[in-house]
């Protein structure tokens, strides 16, 4: 038989015990930022986005200059009646992500896409920052 000593200003729904052992094991600043992948083609770069849960609606894609910011706002609301229980949930969620766009991009030229939670973003090069091939001629 275990004893549980009564401690009438404990507060049970949190475990003030383990507060200090959670703050060293847990993340101090916990981020919501999407794993992005980047990559440089012959004749692009490709940028993709993991963005499960959400859909085309929720993401925002904007170029100001040279700056492309990614971001995303979601609100989630639940409402549930049962067995004389009303249960209210909300859910927040956002993220912005922003990157510099290197000036060999044709801003024009941008397309994105999104399938089954991954966002595909496509920057074409231009055509002077393609590599060209110079003809040598003898004299």
């Amino acid at each position: 038989m275990n004893l549980i000593k009564y401690k009438p200003n404990k507060l049970d729904f949190f475990d003030w015990d383990n507060l200090l052992d959670r703050f060293f094991d847990e993340p101090l600043f916990s981020t919501n930022l999407p794993a992005v992948d980047l990559k440089e083609e012959k004749d692009r770069y490709l940028m993709e986005v993991e963005l499960p849960g959400l859909t085309e609606k929720d993401i925002e894609l904007k170029i100001e200059g040279n700056l492309l910011t990614l971001s995303s706002k979601k609100e989630e609301k639940r409402d549930e009646k049962k067995n004389g229980y009303i249960i209210k949930e909300r859910r927040h969620s956002s993220f912005t992500r922003s990157f510099t766009l290197p000036d060999s991009i044709d801003k024009e030229k941008i397309e994105a896409s999104f399938k089954n939670g991954l966002l595909t973003v496509t920057f074409p090069k231009k055509e002077t920052s393609k590599a060209k091939l110079i003809d040598v001629k003898k004299n």
